[in-house]
């Protein structure tokens, strides 16, 4: 191609601005404008790190374009889809691109790694969430962890086609969200097993962390209810991966932080949906109380499932513990209300129940996240922390958080806080206290206006630090900062070793999802 037959490259303003190819002499994008008289900024004038660098120098030549194999979709380089991609559900951390695939198809994800790979440019999934709102879908990750400072950005809204639901099982894209797939589930008498309590959060997004609800007691991790994955691996091969078929990436990818492949497609398992949900709220103002009730009626699997949180008392001087039980059935048959109490040791006066349809319960955070959005707390930092706890050492730490946190810390937000069994987690890459019961201790802080988010963040930091002394392991989504490689060793403990094998095999030029921070 002649050096005049080179597109025109340039910073568009107020347009898409479609990438046709990489400078690899400048290290950087050549766009297109989608139209000649589209108002342009001469990339010698500009020093922005994202949209200048999208720009190549047309002196480089012909020889250092590498012209952008075909694809289905787009790549673009706009400043608007930039700026969309460059934060996060944690608001707390800034990593733009230098571009955003809107993926056609499945073959656009593997296209565009592979070109990735021969460049050395970084590319993650981002799950791009919300309830289906332009202007309120974003990355949930709560720290960067989707981020991919100066990379591609893969938006896997593109990829969001229910494929197939028959008896049992689901074939979907990773771009679905688990509401998508719940209402196309309940529509034909079925049920994901374990949901995440909001359920406007991609497939691809949860599997790719674990994915934990209030089924977790029964049914581990969204991770443990998969079947089959498509991955598209950091050298550019889309590959099917089960138990039985290419099982060291299967098992890589599930909870794996995308570190070894980017999920674009799961066949998941499905259960049979009962009609209602009877909701139970259990109060207890004694900490040694509630941990022992909550460990007996989930070993009597006394609830079909099983969630907690903690709050402030009532006259603000203390702590409060809830146990949230739901049982599901079909028509009439209620379930006895004083059997599902009986034996326990909350505060009976304060005891309620709820009878709703299974959906409405599924959907029940909607609410108030429409509440945070009304108030303008949905959009500011959040600084989320979830970890796992073995259950010997759970009453030591829960004490001592209960100390150090404080109303402001929970703003308007939540401490989810409850039991699981570590037996019904089977995936290697979702790692665990080492004891056979453990707790949930997730802070779902949502901070006033004003808040110190630097401290928020030591505080975690604290937290972390203390819980790993216990014993305790993380949960890939938390804002824990400066982590460190001897801390992603600790973590992984003897799995370390499958986390680096699986890492050099699979994405040998590094280019997947770094915001992770995983240093292998």
């Amino acid at each position: 191609m002649s050096k005049s037959a080179l597109p025109r490259r340039s910073v568009i303003v107020g347009a898409a601005a479609t990438v046709v190819g990489w400078n690899a002499v400048g290290r950087s994008w050549a766009v297109e404008a989608p139209d000649p008289e589209a108002a342009t900024v001469d990339t010698a004038d500009t020093a922005s790190d994202t949209a200048s660098d999208t720009a190549s120098g047309a002196a480089s030549g012909a020889d250092a374009l590498a012209r952008l194999p075909h694809l289905d979709g787009t790549l673009v380089a706009d400043a608007d889809a930039l700026a969309r991609f460059g934060g996060d559900f944690g608001h707390l951390v800034t990593a733009a691109p230098r571009a955003v695939l809107r993926p056609g198809s499945v073959r656009d994800v593997a296209t565009l790694v592979g070109f990735a790979r021969r460049h050395r440019i970084p590319v993650a999934m981002n799950g791009q969430s919300g309830t289906g709102e332009t202007a309120e879908l974003e990355s949930h990750s709560s720290y960067g962890q989707a981020g991919v400072r100066g990379g591609v950005a893969v938006d896997s809204r593109g990829l969001d086609r229910i494929i197939r639901i028959t008896p049992g099982r689901a074939v979907v894209e990773a771009g679905v969200t688990w509401a998508q797939l719940t209402d196309a589930a309940l529509a034909k008498g079925w049920m994901p097993p374990c949901l995440t309590d909001y359920l406007h959060l991609s497939v691809g997004g949860t599997l790719s962390v674990g994915g934990i609800g209030g089924g977790v007691q029964r049914y581990g991790f969204q991770v443990d209810t998969v079947e089959s994955v498509d991955v598209v691996t950091g050298t550019g091969e889309l590959v099917t991966a089960s138990a039985s078929a290419n099982r060291e990436l299967f098992e890589a990818v599930l909870g794996g932080g995308g570190q070894a492949g980017l999920i674009v497609r799961a066949t998941l398992r499905l259960v049979r949906a009962r009609e209602r949900a009877l909701v139970l709220n259990l109060f207890y103002d004694d900490l040694g109380a509630y941990l022992a009730d909550q460990k007996k009626v989930m070993l009597e699997r006394r609830f079909d499932l099983q969630v907690g949180d903690v709050s402030r008392n009532a006259a603000g001087t203390g702590w409060r513990y809830k146990v949230e039980g739901v049982v599901h059935y079909d028509g009439t048959a209620a379930p006895d209300r004083a059997k599902l109490v009986r034996g326990l040791r909350c505060v009976a006066a304060d005891t309620t129940f709820t009878d709703q349809t299974a959906r409405e319960y599924a959907y029940r955070v909607d609410a108030f996240a429409g509440f945070l959005k009304g108030a303008g707390l949905w959009s500011q930092p959040k600084p989320w922390m979830s970890l796992f706890l073995p259950a010997s050492a759970t009453e030591t730490f829960m004490r001592e958080a209960m100390a150090l946190l404080t109303p402001e810390d929970l703003g308007a937000g939540l401490l989810l806080f409850y039991p699981f069994r570590t037996d019904v987690f089977t995936r290697p890459m979702t790692v665990m206290p080492d004891e056979s019961v453990g707790f949930h201790f997730d802070l779902l802080s949502f901070p006033f206006p004003g808040a110190d988010h630097a401290a928020a963040l030591r505080r975690n930091r604290r937290l972390y630090d203390r819980a790993v002394q216990l014993g305790g392991k993380r949960y890939l989504i938390g804002a824990i900062p400066d982590v460190t490689h001897a801390d992603w060793r600790r973590h992984y403990g003897s799995r370390w070793g499958r986390v680096v094998a699986a890492k050099h095999r699979f994405d040998p030029a590094g280019i997947l999802t770094p915001g992770q921070g995983i240093h292998s």
